[in-house]
Order: C-alpha cells, then structure tokens, then sequence
C-alpha cells in the first residue's frame, strides 16, 4: 500500500507508514472498515468515507491546527533556537503514540459539537503531558497523537523523559475519565506505545512543523505497540527499556 504523505510502499497489514508515521487508511464513520487511502466510498458498506459520527470523521472536517497553536511558548523558542543543530542529522529519539480505545463508540450516538468536546479534552490531556517532559507533539491525530522526545529539543534520557511523560498521561486521563463519568456518563481509557530509534530531522519551520524521516521503522513499531496495548497501558519497546 502506497503512503498518501511520503509514497512509501507498506505492507498491506500496516495502518501507519514505516517511513514517515502518516496514516494509511480511512475509518469507515458507519462501519468501522478501514479503507485504503484513494477510496472517497467504504469498500464494505458503500459509505462515504469522512462522513458518520466516529473520531476520524470529525477530525477530517477541520483543518490540522498548527503545532505554534499548542506548543507551550517556551518549548517552542527551545525548538527554534536548536534547528538550524539538527537539521540533517541523525537523532536518537524516543517515539510516543497515545490514543483513546473505542473513541468511535464513545461518541456514537452524540451530538458532534460534544463528541469533538470530548475528544478536545482527552488530548489536551495528553498534551500537556508530553510537554511538561519537554517532549514535541509532531501529529495530532483526531483522538489521539505521536510525540517524539529527544529532537528537535535534545535530551540525553529522552527514553526516561518519555516513559515519564507516559505514566503522567495515563495519571491525567484517569482523572479526566473520572469527570467524563459523573458529566456524561461514559468511560474513556487511553493506551500508549513508545519505542526508540534514529530519527533524521529534515526541516523544522518557523510554524514548527517538522519534516523528518523514521529510521529503522522507529515510528511504526511505537504505532504497533500503541494498537497492542491494552486499555489504561503502556507497551514499550526493548529498545526503549534498555535506555532506562
């Protein structure tokens, strides 16, 4: 399957490009299929891809917001005073993917202003986070995200800082989930997958994207880890436990 982003070919069973991290499919909203990036209709019910109620159809019917909106000021002066450092170079980093488990079901059924309220909630959680251990959100992902830690702001213990990052995020959801609960009456759990590996950064602009390349398939074995895990857990790789 070929990446709608950097045009990597992928196997058929991934749902994250081995390159570049972007997604490969499109959730059916109605039914829940994954779709290859090209259909505009779900191979299984006839659906209009990017219609329905579930988490990837509210997240295709806004535009991505720029990082320099939700990174934290003094992050983002870090960031922009180290590019022109790490441009083209190899990086270890450590790779975090987080997301909400069963996030279509959890707002099936509601109105979709609340539903993206909730959602909105659920991330600024993981957020913040990421960034009190100086880590960078490079995607945002409708009801989860992918951070990386150790580029483009440089850390030694960019592992340590990560697995920190991800023992506050589950923390902060628990208490999030605890509200949603007694407002809502709904449960939410997030799961988290890291992994580390090389990273080359090709461009950080002045709006902070980042335009990078995953060695070693770094980026998809963190997605991997992240599908696995189970509700309120964290899987992480044997390359990011040796670095503890």
């Amino acid at each position: 399957m070929g990446c709608p982003s950097c045009g990597a070919e992928n196997p058929s069973t991934y749902k994250f490009c081995g390159e570049c991290g972007a997604a490969l499919a499109l959730v059916c909203g109605s039914c829940g299929t994954r779709n290859p990036p090209p259909n505009r209709f779900c191979g299984e019910c006839g659906g209009r891809l990017g219609a329905g109620t579930g988490a990837a159809a509210l997240a295709s019917t806004t535009s991505p917001p720029s990082p320099q909106s939700y990174t934290p000021k003094h992050l983002a002066e870090k960031i922009l005073a180290s590019r022109g450092g790490l441009e083209g170079e190899r990086k270890q980093v450590t790779v975090l993917f987080a997301d909400i488990k069963g996030s279509t079901e959890l707002i099936e059924n509601r109105d979709s202003e609340e539903a993206q309220q909730l959602l909105d909630g659920a991330v600024q959680v993981m957020m913040g986070a990421v960034h009190r251990y100086e880590g960078t959100v490079s995607r945002l992902m409708g009801d989860g995200l992918m951070a990386l830690f150790g580029a483009p702001i440089a850390h030694e213990d960019h592992a340590v800082r990560a697995c920190y990052a991800a023992l506050s995020l589950q923390d902060g959801m628990r208490r999030y989930a605890d509200q949603v609960r007694r407002t809502h009456g709904v449960g939410l759990e997030a799961r988290i997958g890291l992994n580390s590996g090389e990273v080359v950064v090709r461009l950080v602009s002045d709006d902070l994207h980042m335009d990078y390349t995953a060695m070693g398939q770094t980026v998809h074995l963190a997605s991997r880890l992240e599908q696995l895990a189970r509700e309120g857990t964290s899987l992480l790789a044997a390359a990011t436990l040796v670095l503890q």
